[in-house]
């Protein structure tokens, strides 16, 4: 528990960290562009006074001469455009610069660039001797449009690499759990076969011995269910075939056994269409699913209830419904079933609920929920699985 908080904790502060990341990098940048609209506003001033001195200065002085084109020849980036009062443009050489001839050209469209420049910025009037005052507008420069959706280009980038990266260890580590789940249950099934090869054997001897005794038949009927348990495990580690088809023939075997083999205090019932249901499944992984389903349940009960198990369609597959009426679950503990290592129980390893949904996900293309659970009434868990 101790450990799951610390990892909730960590996950919570290299999120808090990337967020801060990617808004710092939005804030500068948006910082950045806001200082170069007012270095090119001071331009544009600078650029207006030089055109007023130009206008009210009748002899002005050598170098004042060579100092105004120069000022107005180094704006080669920043549109604007001189009118008079009325808004008429100024079409005079150095009234005017980098703005496409086609439009200084068409009235219409020159008036259209006049009135979307003055939306983005008050023009700046130029107060001439005769009264007749000027106007200059101007515009962001191209350099300064295309930074202003940088800051979200920017951060998209970020959020996005931040994504991938997640999917990407994520798939890893899904990856690395796969194959120690593999590894587990080979290991498992081949510790089983070696004292399980050895108990055919004596039993082949005590059948020569007393072949109609009770107990050699009930001890050849655990023998069989350890084959068939370890048969299981081997699957598990490879991609099993689906080869079984009779879904009914599956769960109603399953039913049988384990109905024998549960509580006489729990009162079970199977609910089959009256139809013969074809699914393609692997009938060995199909009952370990059930069965770890039905013991679940008889624990959630404490060994006394009902279990109902029943078997319907809808649309185009097949449903499962395990209902007891046992203690139920919380939210928490329902999000967490099938997740590895997760157990509510004392002794409880978690790997039923976790192997049932491999089996489910991976091997039959289905899936496997708790569609319903509360507290003290019992739950629901119910497999889909697509038909032939």
């Amino acid at each position: 528990m101790r450990k799951s908080i610390l990892t909730r904790l960590n996950n919570w502060i290299i999120f808090v960290v990337m967020t801060a990341l990617v808004v710092g990098i939005v804030v500068a940048s948006t910082s950045l562009i806001n200082f170069l609209r007012k270095e090119e506003i001071k331009r544009i001033s600078l650029l207006s006074k030089a055109i007023r001195i130009q206008q009210e200065v009748k002899t002005p002085d050598t170098d004042v001469l060579d100092l105004l084109p120069e000022i107005l020849n180094i704006n080669n980036t920043i549109p604007f455009i001189v009118t008079d009062k009325n808004k008429n443009a100024i079409l005079d050489l150095g009234y005017y610069r980098n703005i496409p001839e086609n439009t200084i050209k068409d009235p219409e469209k020159l008036q259209d660039l006049i009135r979307n420049m003055e939306k983005n910025y008050d023009p700046i009037e130029i107060k001439v001797p005769d009264g007749n005052n000027q106007f200059v507008y101007y515009d962001n420069s191209r350099l300064l449009n295309n930074l202003r959706y940088s800051p979200y280009i920017l951060g998209l980038f970020i959020l996005l690499y931040f994504g991938f990266s997640f999917w990407f260890f994520r798939t890893i580590k899904k990856t690395d759990e796969g194959y120690l789940w593999a590894g587990l249950a080979k290991e498992t099934a081949h510790q089983i076969g070696t004292p399980l090869s050895s108990m055919i054997g004596w039993m082949e001897i005590m059948k020569l011995e007393n072949p109609d005794s009770e107990g050699v038949h009930e001890i050849e009927k655990d023998i069989e269910r350890l084959r068939t348990i370890s048969e299981r495990f081997s699957k598990i580690g490879s991609i099993p075939e689906l080869n079984d088809m009779n879904f009914n023939e599956t769960i109603q075997v399953n039913y049988d056994y384990l109905k024998t083999r549960i509580s006489r205090k729990v009162n079970f019932t199977l609910q089959l269409p009256n139809y013969t249901v074809l699914v393609p499944h692997n009938k060995i992984l199909m009952s370990w699913v059930i069965e770890n389903l039905v013991k679940n349940a008889v624990d959630a009960m404490k060994g006394e209830g009902s279990i109902t198990m029943s078997v319907f369609e809808r649309n185009k597959s097949i449903l499962v419904e395990v209902k007891d009426n046992g203690s139920g679950m919380t939210k928490q503990q329902a999000r967490n079933a099938f997740k590895p290592g997760y157990s509510t129980k004392k002794r409880g390893w978690g790997l039923g609920l976790s192997l049932a949904r491999r089996v489910i996900h991976e091997y039959h293309n289905g899936d496997i929920k708790i569609s319903q659970t509360e507290i003290g009434k019992g739950s629901t868990f119910r497999i889909t699985i697509k038909k032939a």
